[in-house]
């Protein structure tokens, strides 16, 4: 009755779900390799002796240049800049939460002689497009002391593109975004300070993207189970088939449906 197996129809299929099993168990593996590798590199990072305040380093020394990229190992350093203040090209940052109230983000370019750095210097509640009374930054030259944060993506902190804002306002902080709206170079990444003038609130930061147990990781541990899934699901759908064309062929051998003819096979 099972004969039916050896058909090249059958063979195909077997052939199909050994391919599919095994590249299934390799695409879960894989997922749950990344899934330790970020577990192992968040234990790593709660070991590994945090640098205080007091080892501020120059911008220059982690980013040389504005081409240069902030990395896992500079993200979240404390660094200190010296420049001027552009406020005639302040962004304001809209749909930013700070204990649980609604504001945005007021971001100041700081123009170096190396580029200019985005540079959060609070936040503030209420709506962007009516931001009321924003304490002024400060005048001539300005040496700031904030914490290096990577540029953000679509989808980091909620956040979109920001497409269709009003003027003035800026949807994700990143150099790719900045680099439409001031007339000059920008710094890969921004800095939040840790002080604000009231009545801003300074700005927490945020870890450094792909690190620690984030919500990408345990997407790692979900996708591990789907592909395992994904493998029983085909090993299931070929016991259904296999059961349910044994039932046809031995319907068949009783006479209790009739043969289809040859051509129609």
């Amino acid at each position: 009755m099972y004969r039916f197996l050896l058909t090249p129809r059958w063979l195909g299929i077997h052939l199909f779900v050994l391919l599919a099993i095994p590249f299934c168990v390799f695409m879960g593996t894989w997922q749950l390799g990344r899934f330790d590798a970020r577990v192992a590199q968040h234990h790593a990072a709660e070991q590994a002796p945090k640098p205080s305040a007091a080892d501020a380093v120059a911008l220059p020394d982690l980013l040389p240049n504005v081409k240069a990229q902030v990395t896992e190992a500079s993200a979240g350093r404390t660094v200190t800049a010296t420049g001027h203040y552009d406020s005639a090209h302040q962004l304001l940052v809209p749909g930013r939460t700070l204990d649980g109230r609604q504001g945005f983000y007021v971001l100041t370019p700081l123009r170096t002689s190396g580029g200019a750095l985005a540079v959060v210097r609070g936040w503030m509640p209420g709506n962007a497009s009516a931001p009321g009374a924003i304490p002024p930054a400060p005048s001539g030259q300005t040496t700031v002391r904030g914490t290096l944060q990577a540029s953000e993506g679509v989808g980091d902190n909620g956040v979109d593109s920001g497409g269709g804002l009003p003027a003035g306002q800026l949807g994700m902080i990143s150099a790719a975004s900045l680099v439409n709206l001031v007339p000059y170079p920008v710094y890969d990444g921004w800095v939040t300070l840790a002080q604000s003038p009231a009545p801003m609130k300074p700005v927490p930061p945020a870890a450094a993207p792909n690190t620690g147990l984030d919500m990408r990781a345990f997407q790692n541990l979900g996708y591990t189970g789907e592909w395992f899934v994904f493998a029983g699901f085909v090993v299931f759908i070929w016991i259904r088939l296999v059961r349910r064309e044994a039932e046809v062929q031995r319907d068949l051998a009783l006479g209790l449906v009739p043969e289809e003819p040859a051509t129609a096979r």
